[in-house]
């Protein structure tokens, strides 16, 4: 129960994932609409734990994405569970900032909902049901801490070229319940070539950090694990011809082994703008 415990701190990371200061004030840009389903598998160690399928909708404007993740192969031995994550706000010149997430979690221990609504990058109003317990253990998240963010969901659909820059941003996350920032820097270009993933073509690898800030437990053996982790790593892959890049692969070394997610089915259906 605490690999599981884990993997679903983990991959909260990536679902599973700050705000580009320079998007604020950018105006939005025209571009064709187009709708991607892609199909992720989350692994451990090599076996199959949970599957995800990410629906994403850009008009130029504004954007939505709908996350539905479950409990799979093995794991479902000894624990089951799904979890429901939104994201929709306007699709800028620098790319997508938030407006609107919401995260539902159902488990055995029962069911967990946190939502957000955010105005320039700056949180507005938020709600979490049921309620967190006090706890000095709990950093607290203050006001601050939500001002100048984005969601864990918008800052990994990157609106970039497949190229080193990609990987040369930071990102103010927040989860509803927890702030924290990303770094990305450039590793290297790849090939992906295995037929069994979603995609074969060039992918860009970038180094991520994990930096806590707030709504963290200071205890948590995860997050000092995660904050002093030097092989999280993350592939994006061209998503198309849309100007997107979306995460290819994921890689969190543990000391329980391997976590990884990797992209096993991408469906692109695009319509032209008649404006």
């Amino acid at each position: 129960m605490l690999v599981l415990g884990n993997i679903g701190r983990l991959a909260r990371l990536a679902g599973s994932a700050g705000v580009f200061l320079a998007l604020v004030g950018l105006a939005p840009v025209s571009a064709q609409q187009f709708f991607a389903e892609a199909r992720y598998s989350i692994s451990l160690r090599g076996i199959g734990v949970a599957k995800l399928k990410v629906g994403f909708t850009e008009d130029g404007q504004g954007y939505r994405v709908a996350i539905d993740a479950n409990v799979s192969g093995l794991a479902q031995l000894v624990a089951s569970g799904t979890a429901n994550v939104s994201s929709s706000g306007r699709s800028l010149k620098g790319g997508l900032l938030s407006e609107s997430f919401s995260l539902r979690t159902q488990t055995d221990a029962g069911t967990f909902k946190t939502t957000y609504e955010a105005n320039n990058g700056n949180v507005s109003s938020f709600l979490v049901t049921p309620t967190l317990a006090p706890n000095p253990d709990r950093v607290p998240v203050r006001a601050p801490h939500r001002k100048n963010i984005n969601d864990p969901v918008a800052v990994f659909l990157l609106k970039d070229e497949l190229g080193a820059n990609a990987c040369k941003q930071s990102f103010r996350v927040f989860t509803g319940v927890e702030r924290f920032d990303l770094a990305l820097s450039f590793a290297e270009i790849q090939k992906a070539t295995s037929k069994r993933t979603g995609y074969q073509g060039p992918v860009i690898m970038c180094n991520m950090r994990y930096s806590p800030i707030s709504g963290h437990f200071r205890s948590a053996e995860t997050t000092r694990f995660l904050a002093a982790n030097q092989g999280l790593l993350m592939w994006f892959a061209p998503l198309g011809d849309t100007g997107f890049l979306l995460p290819y692969r994921m890689l969190i070394g543990t000391s329980f082994g391997d976590l990884s997610m990797v992209l096993t089915k991408l469906d692109i259906s695009q319509v032209t703008d008649p404006a």
